[in-house]
């Protein structure tokens, strides 16, 4: 490496190379001239005047002109040559520089647009999470509002009511059920199945009370569990003698009903720890169902109603099948019919063919002036006779 004003050079680049040759010839040449000159000075005060001749002399001067000629040519080219080699090294710079730009470019170009496709993508995954957010909010509200509903005892059965109508709705035809039935005895069912007899009519209740519950679920010590857990049994036992004497009567309803809790918690309560509480409206034909086990219940009601309602069309069944059996004999007969007619038609087909191929030879015949050979058959014409074309 060589430091010259400020600037670091290597000793292996062109440049460098070509300008320590240029400076190694012109040194070469100073000293050939130098080596000349002294020589001629010295041979000038050692020889005699009287042994050189004045031709001798003006040999040696046109042969130190010939020396300086020729190392002003060698000073001339070596010049040439730095220059061109500085051209070269100029251009092989520029071009390096270009390559160098060019990289940082499409490298700058390369991360500009990752970092906007970085950028983009966040600003998605920033709008994903402010989606999210909001509806975490909403559900936060919506959650306040149930809490809210549940917390009244009216808008709490209200709201059970409006889940046993949709779970109705979506399990049974329109026709098969009444939603705020009024019975004989004017007392109003949320929902009255219309079953066949038997087992009759059924009625749905959905006014379960949760008060009980609630007070269950916020019990903080022993004691309060106590007591949550008797007025709990004391209130279903009490919902459940009253659903059996509103809504089972004889003769109008089925023998049974069905008590709605629309909720899974208290259902799995209720079959945890008061089992007692299941086998007394078991025994008073009250069955508690929750959303779930009411679905199947009224999937089990549905295939009943279908079972009912083939057995009343069982009748009319029958006619449309003995209908349906007069309509295949007759299809049976029109097509014997139509085999006729296709029978008829492909002998027709036949003498057709068999009286173009005979037409066919005649015209053969005339065209070959074969007038003897048909003059016999022109005595007695034969005639094919078409069938007839109706069966009837």
């Amino acid at each position: 490496m060589i430091t010259l004003n400020g600037q670091i050079y290597a000793l292996d680049d062109p440049m460098v190379l070509a300008v320590l040759g240029g400076a190694v010839l012109v040194l070469a040449l100073f000293v050939l001239l130098i080596v000349t000159l002294r020589a001629a000075s010295r041979s000038a005060r050692m020889a005699e005047p009287m042994f050189y001749s004045l031709d001798r002399l003006g040999n040696r001067v046109d042969a130190l002109s010939a020396g300086q000629e020729r190392l002003s040519g060698g000073l001339t080219h070596v010049s040439e040559a730095q220059a061109a080699s500085q051209t070269r090294v100029l251009q092989l710079m520029e071009r390096r520089l270009a390559e160098v730009s060019r990289g940082m470019t499409e490298t700058l170009q390369g991360s500009a647009t990752r970092t906007a496709r970085s950028l983009g993508e966040l600003q998605q995954r920033l709008e994903t999470i402010d989606k999210a957010q909001s509806n975490i909010e909403k559900l936060s509200g919506d959650v306040l509002s149930l809490q809210d509903i549940l917390s009244n005892k009216q808008t709490r059965g209200a709201f059970g009511e409006i889940q046993l109508n949709d779970i109705v709705r979506k399990a049974l035809p329109a026709d098969s059920f009444s939603m705020q039935a009024t019975l004989s005895n004017g007392k109003r069912a949320d929902c009255l199945i219309h079953l066949p007899n038997p087992p009759g009519p059924i009625v749905i209740d959905s006014k379960f009370p949760l008060e009980a519950y609630e007070a269950l679920r916020r019990a903080e010590n022993q004691s309060q569990l106590i007591e949550a857990q008797r007025m709990l049994r004391i209130a279903v036992r009490s919902h459940i003698k009253a659903i059996g004497e509103k809504y089972i009567l004889d003769g109008e309803t089925a023998d049974g009903a069905l008590m709605f809790l629309p909720s899974e918690a208290v259902y799995a309560e209720l079959h945890a720890n008061f089992p007692e509480l299941v086998r007394e409206g078991f025994a008073a034909k009250v069955w508690i169902v929750s959303p779930t086990t009411c679905m199947a219940t009224l999937n089990t009601m549905r295939a009943v109603l279908k079972d009912a309602r083939m057995r009343e069309q069982a009748g009319a069944i029958r006619t449309t099948l003995r209908q349906l059996h007069r309509d295949v004999e007759l299809v049976v007969e029109r097509v014997d019919k139509l085999s006729v007619h296709f029978n008829q038609a492909r002998n027709d087909l036949d003498g057709i063919s068999t009286a173009a191929e005979r037409a066919g030879k005649r015209a053969a015949r005339l065209d070959n002036f074969d007038f003897e050979e048909l003059a016999p058959e022109a005595e007695t014409p034969r005639v094919v006779p078409l069938a007839k074309t109706s069966a009837d």
